[in-house]
């Protein structure tokens, strides 16, 4: 069996959608024994030296400023995986005390001029997996927002956000080195991460991610609904915990806007104690 039909703890979220794909569930990241450690990328900037304007939270909808965990003096301890094979990440291991959690966005749908504006006065470190005909309409937006002085990053999220599972090996090689080539030319470098549309993924993915460049398949624990967190497991916010949010909408927010929602997942960090992190200073 894969190593993605296996993993423990393993739950579907009904989300708004994911991109312009007709199939509107995501599942949630999985436990996994098949993980290894990754080269030491380069951070852009810290999310630790993100100091926001003492007026940037007010504006915002936010009570009090965010707090941004420091960069790790030494990156977590990750298992090793099989060679040839991605590492699978659906959580960071970080002590029990370390109260830090990691924001992502996928696919690129929603490109709000506001939004921008939101993630660089708050200084959000934002680590984006884009599908390449959701987001490509307007690369341009997402490059804004990689290039804002928060260490936001670019990653790969497949060129037409299929379900990988139901695809042979060299279909799914496509779709991924597919993507790493069109991100390469728009952006100037391949990404060394990936997540898989809806968590789904099995050994032929993690062999193709590995042999497209790709160091990590980066998947979930909590998901960002309009209004509210849902969880994998529990109902609070864990230390580590990587947040899946979506480039969104009012037409799949049921009326809410990109900005709302995302004040709403800040209040909800907030409100547990939480810090927010740079997800690529932990890999």
């Amino acid at each position: 069996m894969t190593a993605g039909t296996l993993a423990a703890g393993a739950l579907a979220l009904s989300l708004t959608g994911c991109g312009n794909s007709v199939d509107p569930i995501e599942r949630l990241g999985r436990k996994t024994t098949e993980a290894q450690q990754s080269p030491t990328a380069t951070p852009s900037r810290s999310a630790a030296t993100a100091t926001p304007g003492d007026e940037a939270y007010r504006k915002w909808g936010l009570k009090s400023p965010l707090e941004f965990a420091p960069k790790p003096a030494q990156k977590p301890a990750l298992p090793p995986a099989t060679p040839g094979k991605a590492q699978v990440v659906d959580r960071i291991p970080v002590p029990p005390t370390d109260k830090v959690v990691f924001l992502t966005f996928d696919d690129g749908a929603e490109k709000d001029p506001e939004f921008l504006k939101m993630a660089a006065d708050l200084k959000l470190p934002i680590s984006m997996f884009l599908t390449d005909n959701i987001a490509s309409s307007d690369y341009g937006h997402f490059e804004k927002l990689r290039d804002n002085g928060s260490g936001s990053t670019i990653n790969n999220h497949t060129l037409t956000h299929p379900n990988l599972r139901t695809l042979p090996f060299a279909a799914q090689k496509k779709e991924i080195c597919g993507q790493q080539e069109r991100l390469e030319k728009r952006f100037g470098t391949k990404p060394a991460r990936f997540r898989p549309p809806y968590g789904n993924y099995n050994d032929d993915t993690l062999k193709a991610a590995a042999e497209c460049g790709i160091s990590q398949v980066v998947l979930w624990r909590v998901s960002m609904q309009i209004n509210n967190f849902q969880y994998a497991e529990g109902s609070t916010l864990k230390p580590g915990d990587i947040i899946l949010a979506h480039f969104r909408g009012p037409s799949e927010l049921k009326g809410a806007t990109e900005i709302q929602m995302t004040t709403r997942m800040l209040q909800r960090i907030q409100e547990q104690g939480y810090r927010i992190g740079r997800l690529e200073d932990y890999l």
